[in-house]
Parts: structure tokens; C-alpha cells; sequence
């Protein structure tokens, strides 16, 4: 079980590594769809996942720890909001990549959902499918 504490504990700073050094690279380098309209399509509708993911990460690995309180999922509801503006600025310096204000409110609201389901699967018994699966998450850092 400590394997699997450690590893939810360390995805969120790799993750985070793995979206800076995509985004310093042309939005080519790792995917190409031969329909330019799909592909563009495809790559726009990622910025409402790849902060969201951010969210879901931070809030499993502080899960593991005792004590998480709701004051932690609203922190990291700024963290991935903050990084994803961060991001964008980093792409701004970039020569084959773009930022804009709408990629960033697409970030934003990718956060926004994912922790709406979140926060309130844990803390208000919505989402009650979700809310026992992060009570077993929670259980597993208990367990140390």
C-alpha cells in the first residue's frame, strides 16, 4: 500500500513536469490526426481535461494524508486554475504555440467540473458512486 500512497503523492508534480514540456513543444509533436478540422477540434477540447486532471490528482494525493478538510479542495481549485495561467503565459513565449484568454476560461472550467463532482462526492454525499471510491482512496492512506 505505501507504493500506492507514494505514487498518487508524486503524480500531480509529474504531471505538472509533463505539461510544461508539452506545452514548450509544437502542438504537433505528440499527436497529428490527418483532419486538420479533427485535429484542431480534438486538441482545443483537451484544455477542458488537462487541468481538470491536475484537480483530480492533487485532491487523490491529499487523500492520503489525514485530516483532508474542504479548505484543500478549494486550494487546489486555485493551484490548477493558477498553473493553468501560468501555462498559458509560458506559451505565450513560445513561437509555435498560441495563448488566448479563451484557452485559459477552458482550463478554468475543466477545474470547475472536476471539482464540482469531487468536492461534493466527498463532502456533501452527491455523487454517492464517486464519493465511496474516494473514501477508498482516503482508506488507502490510512493504512500506512
Amino acid at each position: 500500500m505505501k507504493i500506492a500512497v507514494w505514487m498518487l503523492r508524486f503524480l500531480p508534480p509529474i504531471y505538472m513536469a509533463a505539461i510544461w514540456i508539452m506545452s514548450s513543444l509544437p502542438d504537433t509533436a505528440v499527436i497529428e490526426l490527418s483532419d486538420h478540422s479533427i485535429d484542431r477540434y480534438f486538441k482545443e477540447s483537451l484544455h477542458l481535461v488537462e487541468f481538470g486532471i491536475l484537480y483530480i490528482l492533487l485532491f487523490l494525493a491529499a487523500l492520503t494524508f489525514r485530516g483532508f478538510k474542504p479548505l484543500w479542495s478549494f486550494a487546489f481549485m486555485g493551484i490548477s486554475i493558477l498553473y493553468g495561467l501560468l501555462d498559458e503565459y509560458h506559451q505565450s513565449f513560445m513561437p509555435y504555440r498560441s495563448a488566448t484568454l479563451i484557452d485559459f476560461v477552458k482550463d478554468v472550467i475543466g477545474v470547475l467540473a472536476a471539482s464540482h463532482f469531487l468536492h461534493h462526492a466527498r463532502f456533501s454525499g452527491k455523487f454517492p458512486a464517486i464519493g465511496r471510491w474516494l473514501e477508498r482512496v482516503a482508506q488507502i492512506g490510512r493504512m500506512r
